[in-house]
């Protein structure tokens, strides 16, 4: 479910993001989106999702008023209401700045009254926002950027008033600098919002693929172009050379090529034949294909994107409680320090100048920086790497590629391209090669293993024999019982394990299981599962980035380090003939000696050590489990993205940490210089929107890293 807010009193990226939290930390809210430019926020909830008024009272204690709101409005563009003050504001000081300085116009009199009204109609409605920002805050007794800027700005134009009205008494009249202070920092908040636009691009592009409608294959073979809401499971749809999928869904008739860059970040497009996955937004190329539906919806792969996606960009950092932890107590400060430079002159240098002052540390000390610093690179971070088909679940994840120093390959399906197959069969003792072949087959049929399958596929008809009793011993092998016999196809640990005499069992390399009939050796059969294609090039940029590289398998360790070799990780990095349940040890084993581990896998077995360690990623394939368990999901099949993932996430991590630096550097010594007269409030408001964009651009070049 799904609920749409009104928000009221936002007026930054800042104030998004404490509304984004605030709903975010009632129970039953899942992530929240907030549209600072359209004034809405979108709730999605979880089981029986939030109640609304919870959500309104959420948001009230935020300091920002909220209602429910059923009608979905057109979005406007990015920083329409900061355009606005813009073209009120910036004019009015700029000729007012030109008649005072250039022309020389006289302060008091006819002119001082002309500017006090032309300047009084930007106070008013530039102003507005503001005011009603800081009033809101102040009423649930807090104080934000808005308390700092319309105390400054009113500090300006009331000492003008005063001076106006009481000639004499104030040296020079600041209408101008009232009028410029809003106006840079409506421009500043214009920026900022066209900015955080492009940083969320790639989410909005991800939106837009999915196609409103689908042409469906009626019962008499022609077609007819129907709503894709109208579309049900099983229906078939038609997708014609340069087709956009509507629908996830499987191939049931034809061939063609898929162009599924938007999801994985490859070019290369993908075979798909009868019984081939095909997932909406991927575009169709050569032939024609017809698809039965089995995705609608929130149900496909874009939808669940999409959704990580969202996730990932409401997400908090643990870096970000310094920037909070400092933001909730700096705004009562600056005003303290402003007092105290108003007093400080007023009473040793004069009031006007005390007064101005005070204004322009106001204006500076504006915390719009501090709070940009970690929601900016992370939205700027998580929609680089979504380009290139790497899916970040949180900003934990960013957090915790920086600390890896390990990565731990699983080797099936990871480092291996996951489809091994039947190299050599050999018969023991004269058995009937076709009988045993058509026991191994069909024993191995039900099992969705992938060596199981590469012998059910080479060997037998799984119809040829039924088994009873048939069971997965995970990690081992499969069993049952045919015509009183107990049959056992397993892993030469597993057949000697339970007594098997193997003594007699030939050397055939690689991959090596067994067959055994009540207890006696009846076959062996070698399999090869080659390296993936680019694997050794992967380790090496891992190992060269000071990375520790290690692979697990339960396959034989001659095996797996044969693999290994190919791939570039050394012997002692290896772990063979590990037990499913048992790569989580190995996780842990590398933990207690220091590592910060990250582990690479695809299957239901590999969930565990997943979660075990500092970091998880899986491989698009993988099953539902481990890609819970992944703090990486890699769309990609391949495993060349892992290198990338990891350089995005630490590349994110690092700007945040340069952005907070900016933050408090800027602050720390704007502050004393706007206290001591150096910075006029003018400038002080451009300090302040250059510092807003300085985070934003810097987050902005992160962009750059989802190009290939």
């Amino acid at each position: 479910m799904s609920v749409l807010l009104k928000i009221e009193g936002m007026t930054c990226q800042n104030c998004a993001r404490h509304v984004r939290e605030a709903l975010q930390e009632v129970p039953g809210v899942a992530y929240a989106e907030v549209d600072l430019d359209a004034g809405r926020a979108r709730v999605r909830g979880e089981g029986r999702g939030p109640e609304i008024a919870a959500l309104v009272e959420a948001v009230g204690r935020a300091g920002f008023g909220a209602a429910p709101d059923q009608e979905e409005k057109p979005k406007g563009p990015a920083g329409a209401g900061w355009r606005l003050n813009m073209i009120l504001a910036l004019p009015v000081a700029i000729i007012l700045m030109l008649a005072e300085h250039a022309l020389h116009a006289p302060m008091h009199g006819w002119f001082g009254w002309a500017s006090f009204a032309v300047t009084l109609p930007v106070q008013a409605i530039c102003g507005w926002r503001f005011y009603k920002g800081a009033w809101q805050q102040m009423r649930v007794g807090q104080a934000n950027m808005d308390t700092l800027v319309a105390l400054g700005s009113t500090a300006a134009f009331a000492l003008s008033v005063y001076g106006l009205l009481f000639p004499g008494r104030v040296h020079h009249l600041y209408f101008s600098e009232a009028a410029m202070i809003l106006g840079l920092i409506s421009l500043g908040h214009y920026l900022e919002a066209r900015a955080s636009e492009r940083a969320a691009g790639a989410l909005e592009k991800l939106m837009q693929l999915a196609p409103q409608t689908a042409r469906r294959l009626r019962q008499d073979g022609t077609e007819e172009t129907v709503p894709v809401a109208a579309l049900e499971h099983g229906d078939h749809v038609v997708l014609s050379p340069g087709d956009q999928a509507a629908v996830d869904g499987a191939v049931i008739e034809g061939e063609s090529a898929m162009d599924e860059g938007m999801l994985t970040g490859e070019s290369a497009p993908v075979e798909k034949s009868a019984g081939a996955a095909v997932y909406t937004g991927t575009v169709n190329q050569s032939g024609r294909l017809v698809v039965k539906v089995t995705g609608l919806g929130e149900e496909s792969a874009l939808a669940r994107i999409i959704e990580v996606v969202r996730r990932a960009q409401g997400s908090r950092a643990a870096i970000q409680r310094i920037g909070d932890r400092v933001s909730s107590i700096f705004v009562p400060v600056v005003v303290l320090i402003a007092a105290a430079t108003a007093l400080a002159y007023g009473f040793h240098g004069g009031w006007e100048r005390g007064i101005i002052n005070a204004a322009a540390v106001l204006i500076v000390a504006c915390p719009c920086a501090m709070g940009l610093a970690t929601p900016a690179a992370i939205m700027a971070g998580t929609n680089a790497a979504a380009k290139n088909g790497i899916l970040v679940r949180d900003g934990a994840a960013l957090e915790k590629c920086g600390t890896v120093t390990a990565i731990l390959f699983d080797k099936t399906g990871t480092l291996t391209e996951g489809k091994p197959r039947v190299r050599q069969f050999v018969t023991i003792d004269g058995n009937d090669d076709g009988r045993t072949r058509a026991l191994a087959g069909a024993l191995a049929a039900p099992s969705r293993h992938p060596y199981s399958q590469a012998v059910a596929q080479a060997l037998g008809d799984r119809r040829k024999d039924e088994f009873t009793h048939w069971q997965e011993e995970r990690g081992e092998g499969v069993s049952g019982e045919v015509s009183g016999r107990k049959l056992f196809l397993g892993s030469v640990k597993a057949l000697r394990d339970r007594g098997v005499d193997i003594v007699g069992m030939p050397e055939l390399g690689g991959t090596v299981l067994g067959l055994a009939a009540d207890g006696r050796l009846l076959a062996a059969i070698a399999l090869e599962d080659p390296l993936k294609s680019g694997a050794a090039e992967v380790i090496g940029r891992l190992r060269g980035s000071g990375l520790h590289a290690y692979v697990v398998s339960g396959d034989r360790k001659s095996v797996v380090k044969s693999i290994a070799a190919a791939a570039g990780i050394p012997p002692e990095n290896v772990f063979g003939e590990v037990r499913p349940e048992d790569k989580a040890g190995i996780v842990e084993r590398l933990q207690a000696t220091g590592e910060r581990v990250a582990f690479v896998g695809d299957g239901i077995n590999d969930a565990p050590a997943l979660a075990q360690a500092d970091l998880g990623i899986a491989v698009m394939q993988a099953s539902d489990v481990a890609r819970e368990a992944a703090d990486i999901l890699l769309l990609n099949a391949g495993i060349d993205a892992v290198p990338q993932a990891l350089e995005i996430c630490r590349a994110t991590l690092r700007t945040i940490k340069q952005n907070l630096f900016w933050a408090f550097f800027y602050n720390a010594a704007a502050i004393p210089l706007a206290a001591a007269g150096v910075l006029p409030p003018a400038a002080c408001a451009a300090a302040m929107a250059i510092s807003d964009l300085f985070v934003i651009g810097n987050s902005l070049r992160l962009l750059r890293k989802g190009r290939r």
